[in-house]
């Protein structure tokens, strides 16, 4: 996709140890309040958790995010001084698409886990980020090594000691430091103590105490090991314990160059550390390389099929050979407004070159195809050449700036699809002005100077002779068949009407039975499973879950090549040990018969194993970007309910979470505000505390110490730094009763259980509050399957009309139905806008009001074509198809705009009767409006087949454009004369009473044979 930035702005303040609510009301309001007044804001979102606030400010598209950045960040330093005392500043940074990794790497070696985390932070992430386009290398998975000081309370008892004293001790003993300078002679000599630990062994001498002379040593009260960090993550790969790394690039980089470069690193890394394997798991850019290759052959295909119908039309190698020569050089003149421009190839900038394959020769079509036949009558090569092109010239132009006129309204449009389909516009607009270019100056000169009229010699070649004989009597025959068609349409004008009419009824009676989204949705070859346990869940039951679930994939997905759990983070930004994530890696869409969505839908059911969890399956897509970049979170559907009364809010979440369920088609639905974490409150006694002369802090640096553990100090290794870590044995700190009796020493020496000080309670820890626009807010998400957005939307909204609301409470619709809408509503002012341009550009043209509205009814009946494409190939009406209709609004018009150019052109030069003028425009210009239409329809053919990764994306667009320029053209042929003949022998009427009789009846038609 193009390189988008999401104008959005993040604020994060942290407030330690203050519950959501009084976060909110201390620290998020006022926060809110004061960036709600910057300008080019459209939406504030926050959420307000224990000791913490993130406000995401969402600016509408095209705003210069620096400059906002610096408006936020003045507006925020004007409160500042307002915030409670003990407030940590607010951090304001700019969100990034390149936080998203573009690669996922699978680490595999022969030594334990321990040092093999250790060499790859040591050796291999440095040499991975040095990499060129390489942000930073994340690591999950593996050992990673720790120095533990396991303590027991009865020696820490028996010996009058407390946890914050052996702290201290470590603290103090580990240190190098500088003494200072002294004199030796004539030099200066620098002092240093050296006092860190060399060895773990030393840890055990330490002396903690003395008691009556006696020392007190670490290994008396402690026992020291050399081990890991608590296990918190779990990485499998493939059924085995293993390593991730996560790659991300630069803002700006090129995500496929980027992963090429990390794969040759790859290659270097598996010479210098021969028992080491790493390999891609996940790679992005290869989805993209294989859509762009994809684009790339249905452009070549394309090509090849628009000039073999040329071929068939003019049965001329020479012509066909100079019409074809523009296909290249238009293309590699598009290349340079790319590079000129900046743009990447992508997704759009390809598809727009595939779009444009069969629409760049029609200009080089139309002036042949006049040239041939001006040949043919008789002119010499340079007579031929000026007259055809002249004759043409005029409708030629018209049609392409009708075809370019229809992209002006993207290129300025500010909101998300102008911003996606801006490459698209451009280069599609371009192509069609330099084969306009081509068409008026090389196509004249090639055909001057080769085009040769002499069919082949029977005696040389009597196969081609005779193909060329009889495709000829075969299209002498259309041109004559279709003469006929026009006389009887001209002498039946209220059927024709009537017959367009009903066509057009027809159509339209489809609608109901087409979906709408916003994105086609793409098979990536991956399936990811989120697992959600209850809060506070265990990592190793956690664990023990995914296991059960990683069977059942293995045994449903037998397209599986890879599996990739990550237990204890539910993500790649988070780390709670209640959430599991699993990636299925799938063989190519070409090697299997299922596809993602279809395997998805067959996994689902059979992975809600137990009570109380949460299990959603998706496939993987570009959406998902898409949906990260346009809208506030990945869900399709979000139905956000706004109020102030949290359980009024959490009873109402449930009855919509309920309703949404009974909607066919509605999968994983959920509730944002989850259940509260378990926790037990401690509190101090305080008058207790101060009689012994101890402080709430005393006290929590104790409790702090014994179960999470402190980090005393740091052990140092070869350039490495290990932490020192201090805590309770793995019995002691089991339960809280346990806990109790953990002394802490008082100054005068008594050793204290802190159960005398402290009071417990248990309860159920603090949600978080979300907030949207300054209201407090619960959003209800789900995904969908085998439905369209909006069809599932409408049920929804349906259901959810007749449920009664409290007061001050409300239903928002969100997720990508919101985005959908906005970006539906720009995409339809921009059609509108195009029309009213077309319109403009014909008026200039004909010089007339009249013919460029006679032109304009080729644009109803191109929905016939898009409205039956869409229904026979069960394609949804998205983005792409819409942009399809954009399209047709330019070269639908394009054929009529040929037709009545020419028949204007016959009444005024050579004083032909209007029925006479529109027979013979009709039977001279039918072929090049067959031919043109059939190198845009074959040019786009194999980009609407839909064929191998990524095709889904830009099928829709060429479905739409083949179906109505078909139906329009086929349509148009009969329509417009009916409705330019009505029109003008109205005209007739009103200017020329004298001349009724050729308004009111037919002259005598002309004879079809000789007609030219």
């Amino acid at each position: 996709m193009p390189d988008v930035q999401n104008p959005t702005i993040s604020v994060r303040t942290e407030y330690p140890g203050v519950a959501p609510e009084e976060m909110e009301n201390l620290v998020t309001r006022p926060l809110e309040a004061s960036v709600s007044a910057a300008p080019g804001i459209y939406r504030i979102n926050s959420n307000s958790a224990e000791g913490s606030s993130n406000i995401r400010i969402q600016f509408d598209w095209g705003v210069n995010l620096d400059e906002a950045a610096n408006e936020i960040r003045t507006r925020l330093d004007r409160v500042r001084g307002t915030l409670p005392e003990g407030v940590l500043p607010p951090t304001v940074f700019k969100f990034d698409t390149s936080q998203f990794p573009i690669m996922f790497l699978a680490v595999s070696g022969d030594m334990e886990p321990r040092e093999l985390r250790t060499l790859l932070e040591k050796d291999i992430q440095p040499r991975l980020e040095r990499v060129a386009g390489v942000a930073a290398v994340d690591i999950r998975g593996g050992l990673r090594r720790e120095i533990h000081v396991t303590l027991s309370t009865e020696k820490l008892r028996s010996y009058n000691l407390s946890v914050n004293q052996i702290v201290d001790v470590l603290r103090r003993e580990n240190q190098n430091r500088p003494v200072g300078p002294m004199d030796e002679g004539k030099y200066e000599v620098l002092l240093r103590s050296q006092g860190e630990f060399e060895d773990v062994g030393q840890i055990n001498n330490v002396v903690v105490a003395s008691r009556n002379g006696v020392p007190i040593y670490m290994r008396d009260i402690a026992q020291v090991s050399d081990t890991h960090e608590e296990i918190r993550q779990i990485v499998r790969i493939d059924d085995k314990p293993g390593v991730r790394f996560s790659i991300r690039k630069q803002s700006g980089a090129n995500t496929v160059t980027v992963a090429e470069k990390v794969r040759e690193e790859l290659q270097r890394l598996e010479k210098a550390f021969p028992g080491l394997t790493i390999w891609p798991i996940f790679d992005s850019s290869r989805f993209i390389t294989q859509s762009i290759n994809n684009l790339r052959e249905s452009a070549i295909w394309g090509s090849i099929l628009a000039i073999l119908a040329l071929l068939l039309f003019l049965r001329n190698i020479r012509s066909t050979l100079i019409v074809a020569v523009s296909i290249p050089i238009t293309i590699i003149g598009t290349f340079l407004l790319m590079y000129t421009y900046g743009f990447t190839l992508n997704t759009m900038s390809f598809g727009a070159l595939a779009l444009g394959v069969g629409m760049i020769v029609d200009n080089a079509i139309v002036i042949i195809e006049n040239i041939f036949r001006h040949r043919e009558g008789g002119l010499t090569h340079a007579e031929a050449a000026v007259s055809g092109t002249s004759e043409v010239a005029g409708a030629i132009t018209a049609s392409t700036l009708t075809s370019v006129a229809v992209f002006v309204p993207l290129v300025f449009l500010a909101g998300m699809s102008g911003i996606m389909f801006k490459q698209l516009a451009y280069i599609v607009g371009f192509s069609q002005a330099f084969s306009l270019l081509i068409g008026l100056t090389l196509v004249p000169v090639l055909c001057a100077k080769y085009l040769r009229v002499r069919p082949p010699d029977a005696k040389s070649h009597p196969w081609m002779s005779k193909i060329i004989l009889v495709s000829g009597r075969a299209l002498d025959t259309l041109d004559e068949n279709y003469q006929r068609s026009i006389r009887w349409a001209l002498l039946h004008r209220k059927t024709v009407l009537l017959g367009a009419g009903l066509l057009l009824a027809g159509s339209l009676a489809l609608i109901p039975f087409i979906g709408f989204e916003m994105m086609p949705q793409t098979d990536e070859s991956e399936i990811r499973v989120n697992i959600e346990l209850s809060p506070g869940t265990r990592v190793e039951v956690t664990d023990e879950l995914s296991s059960r679930i990683e069977a059942i994939i293995k045994r449903e997905i037998p397209e599986m090549t890879h599996l990739l759990i990550e237990v204890g983070g539910g993500g790649w930004m988070s780390s709670s040990t209640h959430n599991s994530e699993i990636r299925i890696q799938l063989v190519d869409i070409s090697k299997r018969r299922r596809t993602s969505p279809q395997i998805v839908d067959a996994l689902r059911p059979k992975l809600n194993i137990q009570p109380g969890m949460i299990v959603r399956v998706r496939p993987s897509s570009n959406n998902f970007m898409m949906r990260r970049m346009g809208g506030d979170n990945s869900d399709r559907i979000s139905v956000e309910i706004r109020g102030y009364e949290m359980a009024v809010a959490a009873d109402l979440a449930a009855r919509v979470k309920d309703i949404i369920d009974t909607v066919p088609g509605i999968t994983d639905s959920t509730i944002s505000r989850r259940e509260g974490m378990p926790e037990m409150l401690i509190t101090v006694d305080r008058a207790k505390a101060a009689s012994l002369g101890l402080n709430a802090s005393d006290i929590a640096d104790t409790l702090e110490t014994v179960i999470g553990g402190r980090r005393a100090s740091q052990f140092r290794k070869e350039g490495e730094e290990f932490n020192i870590l201090v805590r309770l044995n793995q019995e002691q700190r089991a339960n809280i009763g346990q806990l109790q009796n953990v002394t802490v020493v008082t100054p005068s020496g008594q050793a204290v259980a802190i159960g005398d000080l402290v009071n417990v309670k248990r309860r159920e820890g603090p949600v978080s509050i979300e907030r949207q626009d300054q209201e407090r807010m619960v959003r209800v998400t789900a995904g969908y399957t085998k439905r369209d957005l909006g069809s599932i939307m409408r049920d929804i909204d349906e259901r959810l009309s007749g449920m009664t609301l409290p007061s001050g409470f409300s239903f928002y619709y969100g997720g990508e139905y919101e985005e959908q809408q906005r970006s539906f509503n720009e995409l339809l002012f921009s059609l509108i806008l195009a029309i009213i341009l077309v319109y403009m550009v014909m008026a200039a043209q004909f010089e007339s009001l009249r013919d460029p509205l006679i032109i304009l009814f080729s644009i109803p009946l191109a929905a016939i074509g898009v409205l039956l494409a869409l229904f026979l190939t069960d394609t949804t009406f998205n983005m792409q198809a819409f942009i399809g209709t954009i399209l047709l609004a330019g070269i639908v018009v394009n054929n009529a705009i040929v037709l009545i150019d020419y028949t204007n052109l016959l009444r005024r030069r050579d004083k032909l009767l209007l029925r006479h003028a529109v027979e013979l425009a009709g039977r001279r210009r039918l072929r090049p409006i067959l031919m043109t239409t059939l190198t845009s329809v074959l040019g786009l053919l194999p980009m609407a087949l839909g064929f191998g990764e990524g095709a889904e994306v830009q099928a829709p667009m060429a479905r739409v454009v083949i179906g109505g320029l078909t139906t329009s053209t086929l349509i148009t042929l009969l329509f417009i004369p009916t409705i330019y003949t009505m029109i003008e022998e109205r005209g007739l009427r009103e200017k020329a009473p004298a001349r009724e009789g050729e308004a009111e009846a037919a002259p005598e038609p002309l004879q079809p044979i000789g007609a030219d």
